[in-house]
């Protein structure tokens, strides 16, 4: 992965590494990596894969947590850019640098407020850090089996019902959704600003740039005060690389620098680390800009185009995602994802009464043909359509009656979902993608939520267990 020919200027990592990876850097280097720099790659051939670049924290590279080195001269380069005052890369996922920012907001016993379709690697984190989870219930679309952003009005009846119970620590807002719906986010973290609470916002799943407007991400022009985005799946870096952005006082620097050295690797990748530059340099630049901008319009006319045939396409505030209600078409998701991919066309994230294909960022132009006649060959295929599901079981607002983490670790039994009603759950509940827990440990399991739970089970077709586990 040698730096791409460009008219741009190269940043800081990519700019070290010619003097590092050249003619006869590779003899001498009697240091880790076990494959020497490729010549001792698993079969002799280091072709194919950047065995050459893969270079521990060298001085001249240094790491994520290092105050030297083209990482962090990149780091800093990337927070000018976006408007943070610190950017970390990271290269465990967005998961990693999530768990990383609650751990830094939240001390132990400390309680988080997060939405009940948050990201597994959030409750992992709570269990990790000891932390009490409130979960928030935004509104949940019963058509299309989707969650979409709370609103102002709610997050401003909710806050004084939880600070009622005790401090908070942290809001956490997920926006865009897994299907690109955004939130109002200035209006959010506004809201709890004023209440004193910090907010970290989930950008994982894209929108992280207006390159047109030479605006700051969405978040972070918000105020929010953390803010974690995956490279993967916007701007088309590697995957597992991803940037934690931090701004203001509300969230010491120093927390968020412990809790990344507590989670994040101490040998962290080069090649991940390069990609994850590259991503930003060329977004950043006029190449990408001008790419960015194609890839918008063809997007949009592809959009125009299906939805001209007929084609239920939901709305979407990420022109790169495509979101189709199954139900209008006789389909479940899963059933409508099973039959496209028998003919070559694969979809990203098959939900329960929908189908989400990501276009990213390459070409577009010639797609709205074929992916038309396959989705209205599927459309001629559907059958009855599929009722819509049931209201939420949820309240608004829930606290587990036990810490997650004592019931994740507690002792436990099997017990078929259909006789768990009135038990507390001991693990998560949770099918993938996109991986969002139903049940959170520590939850006590009520009959409306049993009998969603297996409607969804019969609808998902295997992607929701026969059995959970609840405490023994």
């Amino acid at each position: 992965m040698p730096p791409a020919a460009s008219s741009e200027p190269l940043w800081p990592l990519a700019r070290s590494l010619p003097a590092l990876t050249g003619r006869g850097q590779d003899r001498l280097a009697l240091h880790l990596p076990a494959h020497r720099r490729g010549r001792g790659a698993p079969g002799g051939d280091p072709r194919g894969l950047p065995w050459h670049l893969d270079l521990p924290e060298l001085p001249a590279i240094g790491g994520p947590l290092e105050a030297d080195g083209a990482v962090a001269a990149s780091q800093r380069r990337l927070a000018a850019c976006v408007g943070a005052a610190h950017s970390w890369y990271g290269v465990n996922g967005a998961s990693g640098l999530l768990q990383a920012a609650l751990l830094a907001a939240v001390p132990p016993g400390g309680r988080v407020l997060l939405p009940r379709n948050l990201h597994r690697s959030l409750l992992h984190g709570c269990v990790l850090g000891q932390l009490r989870p409130v979960l928030y219930s935004p509104p949940f679309d019963t058509a299309t089996g989707l969650w979409l952003p709370p609103t102002a009005a709610q997050l401003e009846a909710w806050l004084p019902r939880v600070l009622a119970s005790g401090p908070l620590d942290l809001l956490v807002l997920l926006s865009p959704t897994y299907q690109g719906r955004a939130a109002a986010l200035a209006d959010l973290v506004a809201l709890a600003h004023a209440a004193s609470v910090p907010v970290l916002v989930d950008e994982a799943h894209g929108g992280h740039f207006d390159l047109a407007a030479d605006l700051p991400p969405a978040a972070l022009a918000s105020g929010a005060d953390l803010v974690v985005q995956s490279l993967a799946k916007s701007l088309g870096s590697l995957a597992q690389t991803a940037v934690l952005h931090h701004q203001g006082a509300r969230i010491a620097v120093e927390a968020v620098e412990r809790s990344l050295g507590w989670l994040q690797t101490s040998s962290p990748s080069l090649p991940l680390l390069l990609a994850a530059e590259r991503s930003i340099a060329w977004a950043w630049g006029a190449a990408g800009r001008r790419r960015l901008g194609r890839r918008l319009g063809q997007a949009g006319r592809l959009a125009t185009a299906l939805r001209d045939r007929g084609l239920p396409l939901l709305p979407s505030d990420d022109p790169l995602r495509l979101v189709l209600a199954t139900a209008p078409l006789g389909w479940d998701g899963p059933a409508a994802d099973a039959w496209l991919l028998e003919r070559g066309v694969i979809a990203e994230c098959p939900e329960v009464l929908s189908l989400t294909f990501c276009l990213g960022l390459g070409p577009v132009r010639g797609l709205a043909r074929p992916l038309g006649r396959a989705l209205a060959a599927l459309a001629m295929a559907g059958g009855a359509a599929p009722p819509a599901l049931a209201p939420l079981p949820h309240p608004d607002l829930a606290e587990p009656e036990l810490a997650p983490g004592l019931a994740w670790r507690a002792p436990s039994r099997p017990l078929p979902l259909a006789e768990a009603e009135g038990e507390v759950v001991a693990e998560p509940l949770c099918p993938y993608p996109p991986g969002i827990p139903l049940l959170l440990p520590g939850e006590r399991i009520g009959g409306a939520t049993v009998a969603w739970l297996q409607d969804l089970q019969r609808r998902w077709h295997g992607q929701i267990a026969d059995t959970v586990r609840v405490l023994a």
